[in-house]
């Protein structure tokens, strides 16, 4: 085998190998996307519900 041939060789290894990498790194799946809107509307449900307990029982204190 020549050297060009060799050097073609392993910089089409590497190239293949970068392309690998770059795919698992930094990946987002739709699943995770899928996850993160049902946790963030999740917290804002729970947020919600927590505000207006919280401005019922202050209301309903007698102060007077």
């Amino acid at each position: 085998m020549s050297i060009t041939r060799q050097m073609f060789q392993y910089y089409q290894i590497r190239l293949g190998a970068s392309r690998e990498m770059d795919r698992e790194r930094g990946e987002v799946s739709a699943t995770t996307v899928v996850m993160t809107a049902a946790l963030v509307a999740l917290a804002i449900t729970v947020g919600a519900i927590i505000s207006a307990r919280v401005r019922d029982k202050a209301n309903s204190l007698n102060l007077g």
